[in-house]
């Protein structure tokens, strides 16, 4: 295909590019009218024909897309370049560790395992707020950072120096996707003098928030990330395109929170789950770049992708206002317009799958929650729906508790402030001493947290966080003794310009001093309550509340003491902190007295747009964004002390708790055969997500994890977080399954992570009473399988919609495998953990009819058999599940193969994606 043509660079020299108007007019005339994600994706198809991987009949059919009728081929998406965050991050690296020593074991050399395209990765997941509330708590916290992460942190100094396209940029810098859109996003890349779209995919689902500035990403698990990284194209079936036209205007006091999460609910209703959105209209064009990326940040929330928006002038502006040159925004333009990229479609300019419309003007100010981040509330109706569900059952969403607990309060008394009390790990350390008398009642805030890179990268909702507090401050307002306030910004810009307006002091006067440049809250990283508060919520098994700024808001995520959790923007998130409790209507009700004890609400807090714009001026200067990512390798003195091994291959230490050499390349696959007398880990409902699944938080002492820990020489204030330990599979399988919050139907109204064992091996006793089913025994899920592993029985996992809902978490998979379940049968899927299992070598299968789900539910002491699926596999094939009951009788329903593309077959055939990687490239 003759598509290479010439354009004028920055720098005035002439360029070459992959013209996607030379390919219209080779015979498909219609591809101006293609969504523009897809153009940018068809580009990368035509950029990389190769014959084998990538053919001119995969060019074909993704320009003649037909966003009504779509089909059902794939598309080999090769990316420009991979970001990854330390969570998911260092359990890559240590896979491609073990890929290079399995290619020594091999004969090869091991060099011959290196990444294709570049990548980096951004150390954002490790922070914890163990300290708040003080102006120490920063300092405190990176040193305990270090304190707990150093074998970790060595671990990718190694990689740093074996891999030659493998960056770090340090802890204490911001979140990666803040970092992505600040610093690493470049607009267009270059090889060869030949210009192309930079595209890429990450290792955390948030990875979307690129699309705000027009770059083509999204959230993949580093198991597939690692492929890409390797070379092989990340392949997916064609997707649906919807179109989103926005129009009209916010009004005045919303915020793009407020729209983010009308957007989330919007989506989430119409079903957008595995396909592309794309804004457009005028609407779209007046969102500021910062509102854009907000938006596209939340796509995994609502289900999507991508949340893409084309690049236009005002992605040009926000790419000079951050520091990029003069050269690479001109080049950027250039290209995009030669291209016939440049600009936000109108209506009808593009043919999209369905089309959606929102109109601006109604959007209101809003929270969601308390469980979903789906689950809107206007801003009035917040203390009515609290109220509702409090009696409401699980199943509706509530908490399941009678009214006549709802007016429990129990005394507390607090010696140090809620978010300074002693840690092992820095003895010696100065506690501030109080001596303050409380309550805490059902719906009082104990976690009120400016965090996520979803708020904390755009200005406008910082800056008016910081308005509210100054008014707060004159008034003479204070925060609840009770609530772990903190501020975690995604970059140092955002410190700039808080500083830079005078709005730190009056956010560190109400306790939201910074607390570090992380993820934070948003993660669960919100570090433990205080004693005395939790002691308080365990003693009146209350329902209290936390408020944050972040993207989740699954169960346990944000504090497994904490049931009920609201997403909301950074200017309530203090609003309800002065407030003290959600359980009210925050429009009628006051916040608090002022000084001369007359009641303030908050219309007296909530500043103007004209207000917040006037500070805006502080938020884009290059120079600061110059100056804060010139030299990131250096900005961490702390970073600079950590010394790595060197060589080609990692020198792996047994000891260690926290890398280990995974067994992934041990053994073959198991592809091809039947699946016969599997006993079920574990039967769930509907959306169960990967929080459920892959271990993640705080590690309990009386886990399976806490207890190989201890045995280990590990003591509990060291435990660090299951992301922290992503390394070491021992730990990692473990957890699977053992959230505090999942409830297995086999042991009916239990939560955590246990099952019923119907073996004949003696396994522990579970840390709590679970009531035995007939014959089996109650145990925790990892112990019950390494049972069945010694008998040699296979298990499957069965579960409803949604099932894998959330964050890209690879562990979700790789437990399930190492934890010996050879399928997992549900209703539905999304999209990242489906592939992550097919990437690890686990059967993904779908209920044909999703009412036969209710028909194997309850067979808890049933073996299952998976057939139909020995020899030759085929995407989407059908194949059978059957279930032999304890009474003799069984049930057969046809099951759907989620093996969706050819692609997919042979990554499940070789055993999952890594043996079949390192097939590829040594053979």
């Amino acid at each position: 295909m003759d598509t290479l043509r010439t354009f004028t660079t920055g720098s005035g020299a002439e360029g070459k590019l992959h013209s996607l108007p030379a390919l219209a007019e080779q015979g498909f005339p219609n591809l101006s009218k293609l969504p523009v994600s897809i153009r940018i994706v068809l580009e990368s198809v035509l950029r990389n024909v190769d014959g084998r991987k990538v053919t001119e009949e995969d060019v074909k059919n993704l320009a003649n897309y037909n966003a009504k009728d779509t089909g059902e081929y794939e598309i080999p998406f090769t990316v420009a370049r991979i970001v990854l965050q330390d969570f998911t991050g260092v359990p890559l690296l240590v896979d491609v560790a073990a890929m290079r020593d399995a290619a020594v074991a091999r004969g090869a050399s091991p060099e011959k395992i290196e990444p294709l395209v570049p990548v980096d990765l951004v150390v954002d997941h490790s922070v914890q707020v163990d300290f708040a509330g003080s102006q120490a708590a920063l300092d405190r916290n990176m040193q305990i950072e270090f304190i707990r992460n150093r074998e970790r942190y060595e671990f990718l100094k190694w990689g740093q120096q074996a891999f030659d396209t493998f960056s770090v940029v340090p802890p204490g810098i911001g979140i990666v996707h803040q970092v992505n859109l600040e610093y690493l996003a470049k607009g267009v890349l270059e090889k060869d003098n030949v210009f192309y779209p930079d595209t890429l995919v990450g290792t955390d689902s948030h990875t979307t928030m690129i699309n705000g500035i027009g770059v083509v990403g999204w959230g993949v698990g580093g198991i597939e990330a690692e492929a890409g990284m390797l070379g092989q194209p990340v392949t997916f079936l064609v997707p649906e395109v919807v179109g989103v036209h926005l129009h009209g205007n916010l009004p005045e006091g919303v915020t793009a929170t407020d729209l983010t999460l009308r957007v989330t609910e919007l989506l989430r209703t119409h079903g957008v789950v595995g396909k592309f959105v794309e804004f457009h209209g005028p609407g779209a064009a007046a969102l500021s770049l910062p509102d854009r990326a907000t938006i596209a940040n939340m796509a995994p929330e609502y289900g999507a992708t991508m949340g893409f928006f084309p690049i236009d002038g005002e992605t040009i502006n926000y790419l000079r206002g951050t520091g990029r040159s003069e050269e690479l925004c001109t080049t950027v333009e250039n290209y995009y317009k030669a291209q016939d990229l440049f600009g936000i479609p109108d209506k009808g300019d593009c043919e999209y799958t369905d089309l959606l419309e929102l109109d601006l003007s109604t959007i209101v100010p809003c929270v969601s929650g308390p469980k979903r981040p789906q689950d809107r509330i206007d801003v009035p109706a917040l203390g009515e729906r609290f109220n509702a569900l409090f009696t409401a059952t699980p199943g509706e969403g509530g908490f399941g508790l009678s009214a006549e607990q709802r007016d429990i309060s129990i005394p507390l008394h607090l010696n140090s402030p809620a978010g300074e009390f002693d840690n092992p790990l820095i003895e010696g350390e100065t506690i501030t001493a109080v001596d303050t008398d409380t309550q805490l009642k059902h719906g009082s805030i104990v976690i009120a947290a400016i965090t996520s890179c979803t708020n904390t990268s755009n200005p406008s909702v910082m800056l008016a966080a910081g308005l509210v507090a100054k008014k707060a401050n004159e008034k003479g307002l204070t925060v609840n003794p009770v609530i772990k306030t903190s501020l975690g910004p995604g970059s140092r810009v955002v410190t700039d310009y808080l500083d830079a307006t005078n709005l730190t002091k009056e956010l560190d006067q109400l306790g939201f001093q910074t607390v570090g440049y992380g993820c934070t809250t948003c993660i669960g990283n919100s570090g433990p309550l205080h004693p005395a508060i939790e002691a308080a919520i365990n003693e009146g098994k209350l329902v209290v509340a936390s408020v944050l700024s972040g993207n989740r808001n699954f169960e346990a995520r944000i504090h497994g003491s904490i049931k009920s959790n609201f997403l909301m923007s950074p200017p309530l998130v203090v609003a309800y902190a002065l407030a003290g409790r959600v359980d009210l209507d925050l429009t009628t009700e006051p916040l608090g007295n002022d000084t001369d004890g007359n009641p303030v609400f908050l219309k007296d807090l909530w500043p103007s747009q004209e207000e917040v714009s006037e500070q805006l001026a502080s938020a884009l200067k290059p120079e600061v964004y110059q100056k804060l990512y010139g030299d990131v390798d250096n900005a961490n003195p702390k970073w600079g002390e950590i010394n790595g091994s060197t060589g080609a291959t990692y020198a792996w230490d047994a000891k260690s708790t926290y890398v280990q050499l995974p067994p992934f390349f041990e053994g073959g696959s198991e592809a091809g055969k039947d699946v016969i007398g599997a006993r079920p880990l574990g039967i769930f409902g509907d959306s169960v997500t990967t929080d459920h699944i892959s271990p993640a938080g705080a590690i309990k002492p009386t886990s399976p994890a806490g207890q190989y820990l201890l045995e280990n020489g590990v003591e509990k204030a060291s435990f660090n977080s299951f992301g922290a330990r992503r390394g070491n599979d021992r730990v990692m399988t473990r957890g699977t399954f053992g959230n505090v919050r999942i409830k297995n139907l086999m042991c009916p109204g239990i939560e955590g992570g246990y099952t019923q064992y119907f073996g004949s091996k003696d396994v522990p006793a579970p840390d709590t009473e679970i009531a035995a089913l007939g014959e089996a025994k109650p145990t925790f899920i990892y112990n019950a399988c390494m049972a069945y592993q010694e008998e040699g029985t296979p298990l499957v996992v069965i579960g409803g919609e949604d099932y894998g809902m959330g964050s890209s978490r690879d562990w979700a998979a790789k437990g399930t495998r190492l934890l010996g379940v050879k399928a997992v049968v549900t209703k539905s899927f999304e999209r990242i953990h489906r592939s992550n299992l097919i990437g690890m070598g686990v059967l993904p299968l779908n209920f044909v009819d999703k009412a036969d789900y209710d028909k194997v539910a309850s067979l808890h002491n049933a073996t299952f058999d998976v057939t139909g699926i020995a020899g030759e596999l085929k995407p989407m094939m059908t194949a059978t599940l059957t279930a032999h009951a304890a009474d003799g009788s069984k049930v057969e329903v046809p099951v759907k193969v989620r093996l969706d593309t050819p692609a997919e077959v042979d990554y499940y055939t070789a055993g999952g994606i890594l043996p079949y990687v390192l097939d590829q490239i040594l053979t």
